[in-house]
């Protein structure tokens, strides 16, 4: 296969932005090759807004070939939670025809060495980044998210979790020297010598399965993690959110062929409705990773059952604030309405449980009863949301029929503190827009504790009253050791309570903000620098992006002769 893209091109163009990524890691300093802002876009070969939106729509209704082996068959059906038909079919593969044929390109992968490896993963994210404004889109219709966070999580930011895991897997990669002499004295005998060569070697076929909410964002860590170290790569989208991931395959495969590789080294597997592939292909004795984000119920399956692979599971957790003092009490209501608002709360990291003291708390503003601080966070947040759109832009869409039954079925549970409402979206009249509630239990009574204590994902904030800070705490501890929990908040002016609720966080493994009031939020996490989950607490085994998430997914083969 002749190579359009040469090793030394490719090289010479993406190892600097390589070699950023890798201080970026080692520092955890701010760093992103990714501009935010839509303007950005528009030179040297990136797509505008305009182009943008006329490649997105010109992909609906069509077939979207990408000339895999084993195709038997073509799927669709995908409808955006914003309420229009996207029309674009995929090829459906027969994975007795397909798997073989991803392993046929391995070898030459392999050889091919973490540094290429690496330089290629960057060409093929450099053309997802100059296509950013078509992802928008996307993101947009599959996930439900308003335009500018389907912009900026599903482009630049997850473009950045995937550089993210090729730096995290060249490090670990190249830890081990590629050749070694060795030497033994032997006394007066000649000394004992050998040359060694040590060779990375990938595991196996790794399966992505995606997620309906942050197709790419939590898509790419485990794609170009296996990739990087080796792996071919099948892709398993989440049936309503096909497209984001379709783009990413076909893309792939074009940098693969022009690079003189395989391009069956990353492939697509869409699935006809009902036909839920998930399963058999996680226990395929092929699939040797596994990368998941979803129900805990599916994700305790894999762990269980895909014996074969190393899995990484991103599951449900209950994510808990603790409010125990705020020494700017309208920046804490101010973020932490945000924080319930973004993407109508359909993120793994926005709070669920909201800890106040039965007693109150103090203030900068005076001391504030546990009604009065629910009641100011209510009109917090329709504050916020008070304009329809202003609304629309932090909201987005109701992703599926499921979210929106919790939503209705969360107001029977409690005393309600902030009723949901219905929001109009004047250019997608079909989407279901709804603000958030929050609804008033007591963490002394049993029944409530059914609430509080499971994942409501969605638009559903508790405020759970508890009879101190002290109780706060354990009740935190408890919720984390058995529920999981991907993000911790909490407020305090005190220096012990703080330190109390750091040692909780240190013990379950559980990743904390302490006193957020500005614009950054307990729910976002930031490439090269935050962790986004620890793999220590039960809502996920894996951290992205960290040593831990790419060292299993490959093996060092040592060869020795005699020198």
């Amino acid at each position: 296969m002749a190579a359009e893209l040469t090793a030394p091109q490719l090289i010479t163009r993406h190892r600097p932005t390589l070699d950023q990524a890798l201080e970026a890691i080692r520092t955890r300093a701010y760093w992103s090759p990714h501009p935010e802002h839509p303007k950005a876009y528009g030179e040297n070969g990136s797509l505008d807004a305009a182009a943008g939106k006329a490649a997105f729509d010109a992909v609906l209704n069509t077939r979207l070939d990408l000339d895999q082996p084993g195709t038997d068959g073509w799927v669709g059906g995908e409808v955006s939670p914003y309420g229009i038909e996207l029309g674009v079919e995929y090829p459906h593969a027969d994975v007795d025809v397909l798997l073989p044929a991803m392993r046929a390109g391995q070898g030459a992968w392999r050889d091919a060495g973490p540094e290429l490896r690496a330089v290629v993963c960057l060409e093929i994210l450099k053309r997802i980044s100059d296509r950013t404004h078509e992802f928008a889109h996307a993101v947009m219709h599959t996930s439900g998210q308003a335009f500018m966070m389907a912009f900026q999580a599903g482009g630049p930011h997850a473009q950045d979790r995937g550089l993210e895991a090729v730096a995290y897997a060249y490090a670990e990669q190249t830890r081990t020297p590629e050749s070694a002499e060795w030497t033994k004295p032997q006394g007066k005998r000649d000394p004992l010598e050998l040359t060694k060569r040590f060779t990375p070697v990938p595991r196996g076929i790794g399966l992505v399965i995606g997620c309906n909410t942050f197709p790419t964002w939590n898509g790419y860590p485990g794609l170009f993690a296996s990739l990087a170290t080796g792996n071919a790569v099948l892709v398993k989208p989440h049936p309503r959110a096909v497209l984001p991931l379709a783009l990413t395959v076909r893309i792939a495969r074009e940098v693969l062929a022009e690079a003189g590789f395989d391009p069956n080294l990353v492939a697509l597997a869409a699935e006809r409705p009902g036909e839920g592939i998930a399963k058999t292909l996680a226990t395929r004795p092929e699939i040797r990773i596994i990368d998941y984000t979803g129900s805990t119920a599916f994700g305790d399956w894999l762990e269980t059952h895909a014996r074969q692979a190393q899995v990484y599971t991103e599951k449900a957790g209950v994510n808990t604030v603790l409010v125990e003092s705020a020494g700017d009490y309208k920046g804490m209501l101010s973020n932490l309405a945000f924080s319930l608002s973004l993407y109508s709360g359909q993120m793994c990291t926005t709070p669920q449980n909201l800890l106040i003291p039965r007693d109150g708390i103090r203030t900068d503003q005076g001391p504030k009863t546990y009604d009065e601080v629910v009641a100011d966070l209510a009109r917090a947040v329709d504050g916020l949301l008070g304009d329809d759109a202003r609304a629309n832009a932090l909201l987005g869409a109701i992703v599926n029929p499921d979210v929106k039954a919790r939503l209705e079925g969360a107001a029977g549970l409690g005393e309600v503190a902030l009723a949901s409402r219905e929001v109009t979206n004047p250019d997608f009249p079909d989407a279901v827009v709804r603000t958030p509630v929050i609804v008033k239990l007591d963490g002394a009574k049993p029944d409530d504790e059914a609430a509080y204590m499971s994942e409501c994902f969605g638009p559903v904030s508790f405020a759970v009253a508890v009879d101190s800070p002290a109780d706060a705490l354990e009740l935190l501890r408890r919720t984390v050791r058995e529920k999981g929990a991907m993000t911790v908040g909490a407020y305090t002016t005190d220096e012990e309570f703080e330190r109390a609720v750091e040692e909780v966080c240190l013990e379950e493994a559980a990743q904390l903000s302490l006193n957020l009031t500005g614009g950054v939020y307990v729910n976002q996490t930031a490439a090269f620098s935050d962790f986004h989950g620890s793999g220590g607490n039960p809502a996920a085994n894996a951290a992205l992006t960290d040593a831990a998430f790419v060292a299993n997914r490959f093996r060092v083969v040592e060869v020795r002769r005699e020198s």
